[in-house]
């Protein structure tokens, strides 16, 4: 089982910045349980969508809301990823969720979730 902690949210204005992380922890030896690891966000009355996911190798993939203004990465060997947010606008107002699972796939979603993250709240006043 990999456990999953997100870190990183907040308050900012519009037009600001906030960067996330997630340290994944447990059987992360297991590295096709790690391959994919993305961000999910769910706001109030919405169904959760994927925002951005990452491969193992690198591979990034975004959901066309984040083109431009995200930029996820990770770190292999503190088995952490980060989702770097800039530009942030009120709609990006949502409890942003940390997924592991088998294989990532556009736009920014994470196939077979075998972990979740408890959540982090990001808040954009306009």
């Amino acid at each position: 089982q990999v456990q999953l902690v997100e870190s990183g949210g907040g308050s900012v204005q519009a037009g600001g910045s906030l960067r996330l992380s997630c340290a994944a922890s447990g059987r992360t030896s297991y590295t096709s349980s790690t391959y994919c690891m993305g961000w999910f966000r769910q706001a109030p009355g919405k169904e959760r969508e994927g925002v951005a996911a990452i491969t193992r190798a690198g591979t990034t993939y975004y959901a066309d809301s984040a083109k431009g203004r995200f930029t996820i990465s990770r770190d292999n060997a503190k088995n952490t990823v980060y989702l770097q947010m800039n530009s942030l606008k009120a709609e990006d107002t949502a409890k942003y969720y940390c997924a592991s699972g088998r294989d990532c796939s556009s736009p920014g979603n994470v196939l077979s979730v075998n972990s979740w993250g408890q959540g982090t709240q990001v808040t954009v006043s306009s």
